[in-house]
């Protein structure tokens, strides 16, 4: 009978770095980064502070550790575009895979999109841009025109755009994110023929 009972708590323990993530997120979303206090989140999760603090000295571990989690698809993403050749259907890949990972994020981004100037004094600003300009590399034809390079750049804002600039349209979020991918997929694809037209 005891193994079982410790096999739960450990289960549950291990649990515990999410359930903090997923909590301090809720709560940075609601009343914004900077008013949101450590020993709130342990209050909210029912631990003590030092339950919390074993896991996570400061607000800022936890955001960032939320940000390694939540764009660690995006992070293997570019790794595995960098080994691709640059044909239509990677880019095409890239795109249908990034979207994804996108949706997946949605409450990381949303806190992201509302807390800018927070962002901008954390980590994760920087580590932001560090993804984005991988995105770009992994989509854009170095020997690309201008034009083109943009397209491929607007692709990746165009699914970042879907995600907040859509609220307030018609549609279901599932049609939203076809139509984005769609969007999308056809700047990619006018990009690569732009670029084997000359």
């Amino acid at each position: 009978m005891g193994g079982t009972m410790d096999g739960t708590k450990r289960q549950r323990r291990g649990n515990t770095r999410q359930r903090i993530q997923d909590v301090a997120l809720e709560l940075f979303a609601e009343q914004g980064y900077e008013k949101t206090s450590l020993r709130e989140i342990a209050e909210s999760l029912d631990v003590t502070k030092a339950a919390l603090y074993y896991h996570f000295k400061t607000k800022e571990e936890i955001l960032v550790s939320i940000f390694e989690d939540l764009s660690q698809p995006i992070e293997e993403l570019i790794e595995w575009g960098k080994g691709q050749p640059h044909s239509l259907e990677t880019k095409q890949e890239i795109i249908r895979r990034y979207n994804e990972a996108l949706s997946e994020a949605l409450p990381l981004f949303r806190f992201m999109q509302e807390n800018q100037a927070a962002v901008k004094e954390l980590r994760i600003g920087e580590m932001f841009r560090h993804r984005m300009m991988g995105m770009r590399d992994i989509l854009i034809d170095p020997e690309a025109d201008l034009v083109d390079q943009v397209r491929c750049v607007s692709a990746v804002f165009t699914m970042h755009a879907g995600m907040f600039a859509l609220n307030d349209l018609p549609g279901t979020d599932e049609e939203k994110r076809a139509a984005v991918l769609e969007v999308a997929t056809a700047l990619v694809a006018q990009a690569h023929e732009g670029m084997h037209a000359s």
